[in-house]
C-alpha cells in the first residue's frame, strides 16, 4: 500500500514539475499568453479604478473631488501602468488600442480577442469593487452624453478624441519615432489633456472597455454604443492616418511595443 501511494505521489510531482512549475518559470514560453491576459486585467483594474471610481467619489462625497482632479487622475494612471508593466503585454488597456495595433500589422490578430476579454473583465471587476467599497452606483463612473450635447454629438466628440490618443500611441510606438518608455508620458499627458476640454461632451472615455466596466456592473448600457462606435471609428482613421504618415507596419519596435517583450512576434523584419 504503501509503495502504491509513493509512486502516486511521484507522479503527481513529476507532473506538476512538467506541467505547471517549469512552464511557470519559462517567462519566455510563446505559451505563457495567461501572463500578458492577467496583464491587461490588472492594468485595465488600475485604470477604471481611477477612472469610473472619480465620479463614485463625487456622488459619495461631494464637493471633495473636482472635475480636474477627474479627469486627470486616469493620465497619470494610464502612464504609471505603462511603465510598470508595458513589457509584458504592451499596457493596451483598451480594445480600440488592441484592434488599432493589430489593423496596423503590429499584434497578431489570434491575440485580440484574449485581449479584448481581459480589459472587460478587468474593467468590470474594478466596478464591481467600487460598489463594494463606495456603496453607490456604477453609474456614476459611467459615461453619458451631456444634457446638453445629443448622443450623436458625444459619438463624434469620442471618435476625434481618440482619433488623437491612438494616433499618440502608433506615433510613440513606431521605428520611425520610438521613445520608449518617455511614450507613457505623451500617452497619459494626452489622456488628461482630452478630458480636460472634451469631458464636458461626452466623459472622455476613448475606450469601450471602461465603459462597459460601470454600465454592466449597473445593469445601464444607455448610449453605450457611442462609447463602442465612437472609439472605434477614431481608431481605424487613426491608423489610415499613420499609414499616410509613416507607412505601414511600425516596424521592428513598433511590434515589440504592442506585443511586450514575452515572445514578440516581428511583425516587419525588414523595417527597423
Amino acid at each position: 500500500m504503501a509503495d502504491g501511494k509513493d509512486r502516486v505521489r511521484s507522479r503527481v510531482e513529476d507532473w506538476l514539475q512538467v506541467e505547471v512549475i517549469e512552464p511557470m518559470n519559462d517567462f519566455h514560453n510563446p505559451r505563457q499568453e495567461w501572463r500578458r491576459l492577467t496583464s491587461e486585467v490588472f492594468g485595465t483594474f488600475l485604470l477604471v479604478i481611477v477612472a469610473a471610481g472619480g465620479g463614485m467619489m463625487s456622488q459619495a462625497y461631494p464637493g471633495q473631488i473636482t472635475r480636474a482632479a477627474a479627469v486627470v487622475a486616469p493620465g497619470l494612471m494610464v502612464m504609471g501602468i505603462i511603465l510598470f508593466m508595458g513589457k509584458i503585454s504592451g499596457a493596451h488597456l483598451n480594445p480600440a488600442v488592441t484592434l488599432a495595433f493589430s489593423m496596423r500589422g503590429d499584434f497578431p490578430w489570434r491575440r485580440v480577442p484574449g485581449y479584448i476579454i481581459a480589459q472587460l473583465i478587468g474593467a468590470t471587476l474594478a466596478s464591481l469593487v467600487l460598489v463594494w467599497i463606495i456603496g453607490v452606483s456604477a453609474k456614476y463612473g459611467s459615461n453619458y452624453p451631456a444634457s446638453a450635447a445629443t448622443s450623436l454629438q458625444a459619438f463624434w466628440m469620442e471618435a476625434l478624441l481618440t482619433l488623437g490618443l491612438v494616433s499618440v500611441i502608433l506615433g510613440t510606438a513606431s521605428g520611425a519615432q520610438n521613445i520608449g518608455v518617455l511614450g507613457a508620458i505623451g500617452v497619459g499627458g494626452y489622456i488628461a489633456l482630452a478630458g480636460l476640454w472634451g469631458s464636458p461632451i461626452s466623459g472622455t472615455s476613448m475606450n469601450p472597455a471602461r465603459t462597459f466596466g460601470p454600465d454592466l456592473a449597473s445593469l445601464d448600457f444607455t448610449a453605450y454604443w457611442v462609447y463602442l462606435a465612437g472609439p472605434l471609428l477614431g481608431a481605424v482613421v487613426a491608423v489610415l492616418l499613420a499609414y499616410v504618415l509613416r507607412g505601414a507596419g511600425g516596424g521592428l519596435s513598433g511590434s515589440a511595443a504592442a506585443q511586450g517583450d514575452i515572445d514578440t512576434e516581428v511583425e516587419h523584419p525588414g523595417k527597423k
